[in-house]
């Protein structure tokens, strides 16, 4: 989880999307205007400090996607399509022609992009594009112990059962593990993420569903920076599967970094010295 710190002058703002769910986003910096999008269980304070080193040649938009921060509910009807809508309304209020994701936040900027050509550039940190079945066996336990009150068991059977875990985790003892996340995972990041658990639910049964439909991104007509940690447990040929499909993409490896990069604050900056690289 990142870590919290002071963070950068910031406007709230907020626009309304095709359905009407308020979709909050906060600017700060200056110039042609830049979408940042984040991933499940995390808010627009976990961007920040990336928004920070990107404002010094961007005005950057961190958005709150829906359900969270100061967005609406996801809503009983929620779909990756509704985040499309979410983020073309963003997109419209700000006229912003570039966006950077991380994780499901790049899945949504790649899947508006592959139908509306509203970007003239686009990065994405690891979207979540999956290249092979993505487990959903553990949705069902997760779903129970949300249910129950029990946000650190939820999380536990989410751990260990998503597939991004290192392995030796699947090996401990659930009420181990438990106890473990009891003491790691406390404090004004866990105050952000607990509100999260069940969008983080919603968001991975969409991710599910995008499987087998990776060649859909072919149509994706803007250059892409497509980004990857050295530490991630997203292997190279996955990563390679959708630099090859994207028409016009480059694939590149921060080395010592990991999924979460983007969001962590000591990382962040890294991640958003190469973003500017590219938009600029």
């Amino acid at each position: 989880m990142s870590e919290n710190v002071s963070a950068p002058p910031s406007r709230p703002r907020t626009v309304h999307s095709a359905d009407g769910t308020p979709i909050g986003y906060r600017t700060t910096g200056s110039g042609p205007a830049l979408i940042v999008l984040g991933g499940t269980l995390r808010t627009s304070d976990d961007y920040l400090p990336l928004a920070s080193t990107l404002a010094r040649s961007f005005t950057v938009h961190v958005v709150d996607r829906r359900g969270r921060g100061d967005s609406g509910p996801q809503g009983p009807r929620y779909s990756l399509e509704k985040e499309v809508e979410d983020l073309l309304a963003v997109q419209a209020e700000t006229g912003a022609r570039l966006a950077f994701g991380h994780s499901y936040g790049g899945l949504v900027i790649l899947a508006a992009a592959r139908s509306f050509p509203l970007f003239d550039r686009v990065a994405v940190y690891e979207p979540g594009v999956p290249y092979a079945p993505v487990p959903t066996a553990w949705m069902t336990s997760y779903r129970e112990r949300l249910a129950a009150g029990d946000p650190y068991g939820a999380m536990v059977h989410f751990i260990r059962g998503s597939g991004g875990a290192p392995p030796f985790m699947a090996k401990l003892p659930h009420w181990y593990l438990r106890t473990v996340l009891r003491l790691v995972f406390r404090g004004p990041a866990w105050q952000r993420m607990r509100p999260l658990l069940e969008s983080n639910l919603a968001e991975h049964e969409q991710i599910a569903a995008q499987h087998g439909r990776i060649g859909e991104f072919a149509d994706v007509a803007a250059p892409v920076l497509l980004l990857r940690g050295g530490r991630s447990r997203v292997r190279p040929e996955e990563a390679a599967a959708l630099r090859d499909t994207l028409p016009h993409a480059v694939l590149e490896t921060l080395d010592g970094l990991d999924h979460f990069a983007p969001s962590e604050r000591k990382a962040a900056p890294a991640v958003a010295e190469r973003a500017l690289a590219f938009f600029e």
